[in-house]
């Protein structure tokens, strides 16, 4: 039997083939230089800056293009899969690489263009510190990938990208043989949901610890590559920039610390995690766009009230040059929000995912702006509309539908999904689990809900309303009632133009379609089930799960 092995990614660690790692695991972060550990320092080889952390840790960066060469713990090399090497994006050619030390830390900088980027050693760590600062568009800078040789970690995890023998979808979704789907977009989790991503064998653990993506894009409900596995080795992932079903554009500036992090099994130290991560032992060491938490300041809030107490909110702070977030407590949403750069934000209150309430913070270095209650208004909130009937929950998402969940690290062709035909009646209690959380133009266009109205709502209009959280070749809904009255095409709200619902993600920007219906629309027999046939319209997009479509958010019939 396999020994015990632990695949942790966010706030969570999967278990395959025994028992997690117990709290006794050696983590790590700040630790003492075992007696036996080899000296502090670096060398250069000739074609490489050997760095030795006087832990266990002993790496190597080329001196020609910066490429991390080699990862050597405990004796073993891990770096390496295919031929190549671990780097930003694919590597990033002739490149200016120089070393420096200063007390107990070792700094590698690599100048490509505009481009700069760092790797930074400890004493007594078996931690690689790593910075990016992406300038412009001039290199395609988009994510550092951690090359890991084959063999040395089990790779066949959920979310991990595996290589199969049948292409579902371009060259990047494969099916294997039971008919489950894996991709390198399959992440299952947002930004928010996760400090770090990594493997271990329950004695040996390899992590990469994300930064604060405050020079990312997409806000702390987006999803990208976290990690992939395959025959050759496994890559883990920090992405910089990643425009797959992005609704932002791009931002440029210092990203990091994020951190390659070796353990004895464990987690690594959450003394690394982005949210308690300081690193003043960096302040003088020249890094470029460093601003040290001297430079920062804080935005916090007392409270938000007129929340819906079932839910979880967020609070985002953002402009063209960063973006933060921070939870907001259930008892009453008191926030905090840390380490922000000086400047004038937009902060959006999110109910969910789903905005209810903006206004604008200044932030200066080294204060804390603070907010006093925020209120959000009750007709921010579409869920608190009376409604006749609704489907789902007004919380930006397309949870509690039909495969919501299995399609953020799923195909939607995957064999363990669910029929996305099949008609949901109100009342029935299964109706939100019965409707499916994606219409397609090719695939269940045309879906019917059934409902009964009262002699006295049958006798009024209503509006009936479809919130949606992304859509893909503009996909939008058309309805069809009774198959009597029939609603204009409506125009396609603004959405990414890229892949989204069959690469993990249904967050793109959240719009709410509303519809007119007459009165004269509704049947007037109180016993008869009305009819609600919503179509997806569109010219663009292809066939099959590639056609038009559009994510599900909620479904109501308003009062």
């Amino acid at each position: 039997m396999s020994e015990p092995v632990q695949h942790a990614v966010g706030r969570r660690t999967f278990v395959v083939g025994g028992a997690a790692a117990a709290g006794s695991a050696v983590l790590a972060g700040p630790l003492a230089r075992p007696a036996s550990a080899a000296a502090f320092g670096w060398s250069d080889d000739g074609s490489h800056y050997v760095v030795d952390t006087g832990a266990s840790l002993v790496f190597k960066v080329s001196k020609s293009n910066g490429d991390l060469t080699s990862l050597v713990y405990k004796g073993t090399e891990y770096q390496g899969y295919g031929g190549m090497n671990s780097h930003i994006e694919s590597g990033l050619g002739a490149s200016t690489v120089t070393i420096s030390q200063s007390g107990s830390t070792i700094l590698v900088s690599v100048t490509y263009g505009t481009l700069k980027h760092y790797y930074a050693a400890r004493s007594g760590e078996n931690n690689v510190y790593l910075w990016t600062n992406k300038a412009d568009t001039s290199v395609s800078a988009t994510r550092y990938i951690v090359r890991v040789k084959a063999g040395l970690f089990a790779n066949d995890e959920p979310d991990s990208y595996t290589y199969a023998p049948t292409t579902v979808e371009a060259s990047d979704v494969f099916r294997k043989s039971d008919g489950q789907t894996r991709s390198k977009h399959f992440s299952r989790l947002r930004v928010t949901d996760y400090d770090y991503i990594g493997w271990s064998t329950g004695g040996v653990g390899l992590y990469v610890v994300r930064s604060n993506h405050e020079k990312a894009s997409g806000g702390p409900f987006y999803r990208s590559l976290l990690r992939h596995q395959s025959a050759d080795g496994g890559g883990l992932y920090e992405i910089l920039y990643y425009g797959e079903n992005q609704t932002e554009a791009q931002r440029f500036g210092l990203q990091g610390p994020y951190v390659i992090a070796f353990t004895d099994g464990g987690a690594p130290s959450s003394a690394l995690y982005p949210a308690n991560l300081t690193t003043p032992w960096a302040d003088g060491l020249g890094i470029s766009g460093y601003v040290a938490a001297s430079g920062r300041g804080r935005v916090a809030g007392v409270g938000i009230t007129g929340r819906d107490t079932a839910f979880p909110y967020t609070v985002g702070l953002a402009n063209s040059a960063a973006q933060y977030w921070g939870s907001a407590r259930a008892s009453d949403g008191y926030f905090s929000v840390t380490g922000v750069l000086p400047g004038t934000y937009t902060l959006t209150v999110f109910k969910g995912e789903l905005a209810v309430y903006t206004t604008s913070v200044a932030v200066t270095a080294g204060g804390t702006t603070t907010l006093n209650s925020i209120a959000v208004p009750t007709s921010n909130d579409p869920g608190n509309a009376s409604a006749i009937w609704r489907i789902g929950s007004w919380d930006g998402t397309p949870g509690g539908f039909k495969n919501a969940e299995l399609m953020t690290y799923a195909h939607p062709s995957d064999v363990r999904a669910a029929s996305w035909t099949g008609n949901v009646v109100v009342g029935s209690g299964t109706e939100t689990s019965a409707f499916p959380c994606y219409l397609w133009k090719d695939v269940n266009s045309g879906i019917i809900v059934y409902f009964k109205l009262t002699a006295a709502q049958a006798a009024a209009a209503h509006t009936l309303r479809i919130g949606v959280t992304t859509a893909y070749a503009n996909g939008r809904p058309q309805i069809t009632v009774n198959d009597t009255w029939t609603s204009a095409v409506p125009s396609p709200p603004t959405q990414p133009s890229t892949r989204s619902l069959t690469v993990g993600s249904y967050r793109g920007n959240n719009y709410t379609f509303t519809y007119s219906v007459p009165a004269s629309a509704w049947l007037t027999d109180t016993g008869a089930y009305n009819t609600l046939k919503i179509y997806v319209a569109s010219g663009s997009g292809t066939t099959s799960f590639l056609s038009a479509g559009t994510a599900i958010d909620a479904i109501d019939l308003l009062t």
